[in-house]
């Protein structure tokens, strides 16, 4: 059952108030701050560099950002995106905005390789079966993702 079946809580996951990012401040496993949003990358990924995108105020849809937030994000996707590709040798990224779970948003980048997982056909996190990093493998990357962006 989704979560807009209960208008009432929808209301207040939409609005901020019971959004989990907004009262924790910040969404789990940030690994940097952009302009306009925080990139998140942690251990319990659907694949090899996957990373999510998170607006850093509370907004649900695309349309509601103003112009300038618009284009600052787009700046922060295409940046990663580039810094995504180039590290992992990716052959194409997937950018996917859903927001029906948890109404804040956010942009999820999904490296695709030749023989991953879900060639030729949508990505499904909930069919990986097991981790998708060796140890220290995805703490390698985040310090690479991090340097890349600060320099």
């Amino acid at each position: 059952m989704s979560r807009w079946t209960n208008p009432e809580e929808w209301a207040r996951l939409c609005s901020g108030e019971a959004c989990v990012i907004c009262r924790q401040g910040v969404p789990h496993d940030v690994i940097a701050e952009l302009e306009s949003c925080w990139v998140t990358m942690g251990e319990e990924s659907p694949m090899q560099g996957y990373c999510c995108l998170v607006f850093r105020r509370h907004a649900v849809e695309l349309h509601d950002l103003t112009p300038d937030e618009g284009a600052a994000f787009m700046h922060d996707i295409q940046r990663v995106s580039r810094i995504l590709q180039s590290l992992t040798g990716a052959v194409k990224l997937n950018y996917e905005v859903h927001g029906n779970t948890l109404p804040h948003l956010h942009m999820h980048l999904f490296p695709r390789y030749v023989g991953d997982a879900f060639e030729g056909g949508p990505i499904n996190p909930r069919a990986v079966k097991g981790p998708v990093y060796a140890p220290g493998e995805c703490e390698a990357l985040k310090q690479r993702v991090r340097a890349a962006l600060a320099g």
